[in-house]
């Protein structure tokens, strides 16, 4: 009687064996993908990041191709979880219908941290896609900040973009920005806030209107095998939490700061500049958002 129990035995073990495991046990692996449009292959034009523009159509078309490459390769690069933020102009340039099916997406501008709106500690990696330079890059196509309303914005002392101004977020959280995309003067940029960060160059930058466009298959295809590659090789660091964020902005129309020291912790530095402290880059950049985009000099 004992080899019948025996045999029973082992075969119990070998079918819990080859069970599937539970899918709470299962590793996750969530990445965050923000999506600008200036920096997007093939875009070059005013008249495609505007949605007043006559080739807006275009450009949303092409946006997305992007940002599917982007979502394609952390896929296969191993992530379980993917949200996309529209991150542009009204940041509604992205149809869901044609994003990829598996990605989560955020849309709408009226959002506390903007470009950067639904990123925290649960998330394992971040990929900008079509960024662009600063405001006041001699050569950078598009370049600006914000809303446009910036010659210069600095925390802690140094000089950033959006791009700059939303990996020291991701930092703060712990979460590693591995892949950029853009122009080449984009890319190169953000590798001062980030260094050795992955960048794919879609277009190489004349000069702030004049482009030199790759064939969009090359750039999409590159896109891919980066995110890819980039996800895979992602590692979590402990978060890089400063006691004090001090921030500076410089505004081209001097009404702007006139409003914000209605503020009590606002200052005046000049007719065109204001500072303030924050204790969190969080609560740093909602106001950097607020002053850049929601004060109005109609």
């Amino acid at each position: 009687m004992r080899a019948p129990v025996l045999t029973a035995a082992l075969l119990a073990a070998a079918l819990l064996s080859a069970a599937p495991v539970p899918a709470a046990a299962q590793r996750t692996m969530k990445v965050y993908i923000s999506v600008d449009m200036e920096g997007i292959s093939g875009v070059n034009s005013d008249n495609q990041t505007s949605a007043a523009g006559a080739e807006y159509g275009r450009a949303r078309r092409l946006m997305v191709e992007d940002a599917n490459a982007a979502i394609r390769g952390a896929f296969e690069g191993g992530a379980t979880d993917v949200l996309v933020n529209d991150s542009h102009g009204g940041q509604r340039n992205l149809l869901p219908e044609d994003l990829d099916p598996r990605a989560r997406l955020i849309s709408h501008s009226f959002k506390r941290h903007g470009m950067m709106e639904g990123l925290d500690e649960s998330f394992d990696a971040v990929i900008f896609v079509g960024y662009h330079a600063k405001a006041g890059t001699a050569r950078g196509l598009f370049a600006h900040t914000g809303s446009g309303v910036l010659t210069d914005l600095r925390i802690n002392g140094q000089s950033v973009g959006e791009g700059g101004m939303n990996a020291i977020l991701a930092q703060w959280y712990g979460v590693p920005v591995v892949l950029v995309t853009g122009d080449d003067v984009a890319v190169a940029e953000q590798r001062e806030t980030v260094p050795g960060v992955r960048g794919v160059v879609v277009k190489r930058a004349i000069n702030s209107r004049a482009v030199e466009l790759r064939p969009l298959a090359d750039t999409r295809r590159e896109i891919q095998v980066a995110a890819k590659e980039s996800v895979a090789a992602a590692r979590k660091g402990a978060p890089a939490r400063l006691p004090q964020y001090v921030v500076q902005m410089q505004f081209r129309d001097p009404t702007i700061p006139e409003v914000a020291t209605a503020f009590r912790e606002i200052r005046a530095l000049s007719p065109h500049a204001v500072e303030f402290t924050r204790e969190s880059m969080p609560d740093a950049y909602r106001l950097i958002r607020v002053l850049y985009r929601f004060i109005s000099t109609d």
